[in-house]
């Protein structure tokens, strides 16, 4: 059994369904022991998306998702996934190829400083140095990347260490050569104590852990009580539902349930949207400045006050505030709670709404309030959507998409304006149903949630959403989609440009340098790959596209619908900083 065979069973006992990859030689063992073992191989054509992918694997589950690179350049082309992963606390493993041990440093085929390089943005690293470590390297990979508060992990594999003993030890002899003096000799001798030392430890005696059940962040009661007088002493309190909140996937729908009983109006951001449903009386959309300004009690439940609520100054200055996150760090980011929660945000709500319910008329006066932000906001989409532009109206287009979704449907947003314009109107239909970035705000993650979530999800439909722009980054992944029989439904929101950036960029600057693109043929891209392309232009139906585009998806093929949008000010002014 070799170290790829190993590693193997490990990823399968962890309950890894999963590989996503770029192959490369120095990986090569560990993709194949992983096929045998009955794990599905993902290749895609770039490895961030492999790492995307792993990801979403990980958000939609629970399980740490996993990617496997090859050295160096497969290493560094991972990087900004990895970050965008450690922003979003997702559990992940990235396995990444290294030349032989006994080369290290000595000017090898792709041989870098991985573990330093990655140091900052992974949660733990490590290097296999012989065969008795692959188990528990592996397996405390697991346990760190789940753990506490959640995120990436590196395990960097030696290429001589996942072939047979007999074969590395060939290759030794190899590059050595037979001995011609004393030094040669000396030489010979110790690359065969160094083999002897790679593979210390027999296959029988290289045992499995089992799969442990992590255990959950303690909730304290004192804490409940504290928040339960809190909020019998308000009269106009707000809960603001973070990605945190939806790290436990197999809570998330008792935690919607409780939530539609608490009486408590409910803002949710990151991958909980989409926990209460569709159409929820308790959950606004609009007017989330407003609320937190007139509020006298503020609830964040997993996430911190960052630029996303302004650096806690959204937050009014009267109002009591509650943070209740994982991370210590967090609670107390940018603006100091009344009351800091060191909690699972889920398993904290999940009892606080078991501990006390309010009726639906409690807090009437404070929901007729929000209930008139949250009209008005609704009037202004109308307004704007219903404006006449050069091409298709991207909020026309995008209530559409809303109208047309089905009701299992997952939504993957990958872009700027057009994406930020469709998270006010395209509504997810529950839980764990809408993905994008998170705090990173990087582009290029679409090809690879989108992958996972049509392999997590068979039977769910699944939309990806790209601006132009972020579409650049995955369009060769339709391949990909194609090769892995994955009929991903995708409306790129073709305007022409960076439109996000350009917007106030020409406002502030006077220039649009940078920010031009073209109406390109990315339909014809579509169909070049062997899936299909639609062109949707102003005039043609959307609704008749739309239902085109689902009827191939559930035929099984892939579609592209290159829509033609038009600009409007509906974000004038959201660029954040």
């Amino acid at each position: 059994m070799n170290g790829g065979e190993i590693i193997a069973q490990v990823l399968k006992n962890q309950g890894v369904q999963f590989l996503f990859t770029l192959c490369g030689g120095h990986i090569s063992p560990i993709l194949v022991g992983a096929k045998k073992l009955g794990i599905r191989i993902i290749d895609v054509r770039q490895e961030p998306t492999a790492v995307f992918a792993a990801d979403a694997v990980s958000r939609l589950t629970g399980i740490p998702g996993v990617a496997a690179v090859t050295a160096g350049p497969g290493v560094t082309n991972a990087v900004t996934a990895l970050k965008n992963a450690q922003m979003a606390q997702s559990p992940l493993i990235l396995l990444g190829g290294a030349p032989a041990t006994a080369l290290k440093g000595r000017g090898a085929l792709q041989d870098i400083e991985q573990l330093k390089l990655l140091e900052t943005i992974v949660k733990w690293s490590a290097s296999i140095t012989q065969d008795c470590d692959i188990v528990p390297v592996l397996e405390e990979a697991f346990d760190v990347a789940t753990s506490g508060i959640p995120g990436p992990v590196f395990v960097e594999c030696p290429i001589d260490l996942l072939y047979d003993r007999e074969l590395v030890s060939e290759w030794y002899v190899q590059k050595t050569g037979p001995a011609k003096g004393w030094k040669d000799k000396v030489t010979n001798w110790y690359l065969r104590r160094h083999v002897d030392k790679l593979f210390a430890c027999s296959a029988k005696s290289i045992e499995l852990a089992e799969q442990d059940q992590i255990a959950p962040f303690f909730v304290d009661p004192d804490d409940i009580e504290t928040v339960k007088e809190m909020l019998k002493n308000s009269k106009a309190p707000v809960l603001i539902v973070g990605s945190q909140a939806a790290l436990q996937p197999r809570v998330l729908n008792t935690l919607a349930g409780q939530l539609k009983n608490f009486g408590v109006p409910v803002f949710l951001t990151g991958m909980a949207r989409g926990l209460l449903g569709p159409s929820c009386p308790l959950q606004f959309r609009h007017g989330r400045a407003h609320a937190l300004k007139e509020a006298d009690l503020v609830i964040i439940a997993g996430m911190p006050c960052d630029f996303r609520l302004n650096y806690g100054r959204s937050i009014g200055k009267n109002a009591r505030y509650v943070a209740i996150n994982r991370s210590r760090e967090d609670l107390k980011k940018n603006k100091v709670p009344d009351a800091a929660v060191l909690a699972d945000p889920s398993a904290f709500l999940l009892e606080l709404t078991a501990a006390i319910q309010f009726g639906p008329h409690h807090f009437a006066d404070w929901m007729a309030e929000l209930s008139k932000r949250e009209v008005a906001g609704e009037q202004k989409i109308q307004e704007f959507l219903r404006a006449d532009t050069e091409h298709i109206n991207p909020l026309y287009l995008c209530e559409k998409i809303n109208r047309a979704l089905a009701s299992d449907s997952v939504v993957i947003g990958d872009g700027g304006d057009f994406v930020a314009t469709a998270s006010y109107i395209v509504h997810p239909r529950g839980p764990l149903s809408w993905l994008d970035p998170g705090a990173f705000g990087t582009l290029g993650v679409g090809a690879g949630f989108a992958i996972a979530a049509k392999l997590v999800q068979r039977e769910a439909e699944v939309w990806l959403l790209y601006g132009d722009g972020a579409a650049g980054y995955g369009l060769m992944e339709i391949d990909t989609f194609v090769r892995h029989n994955l009929p991903i439904i995708t409306v790129i929101g073709n305007d022409a440009g960076w439109t996000q950036i350009a917007r106030d960029q020409v406002e502030l600057l006077g220039d649009d340098v940078g920010t031009v693109l073209k109406h390109n043929h990315y339909h014809l891209i579509a169909d070049a790959l062997d899936a299909k392309g639609i062109l949707l232009g102003k005039g043609d139906d959307i609704e008749t596209a739309l239902k085109t585009a689902q009827n191939i998806s559930r035929s099984g093929q892939p579609v592209v619908i290159n829509a033609h949008i038009g600009r409007t000010d509906f974000r004038k002014g959201s660029i954040s900083v």
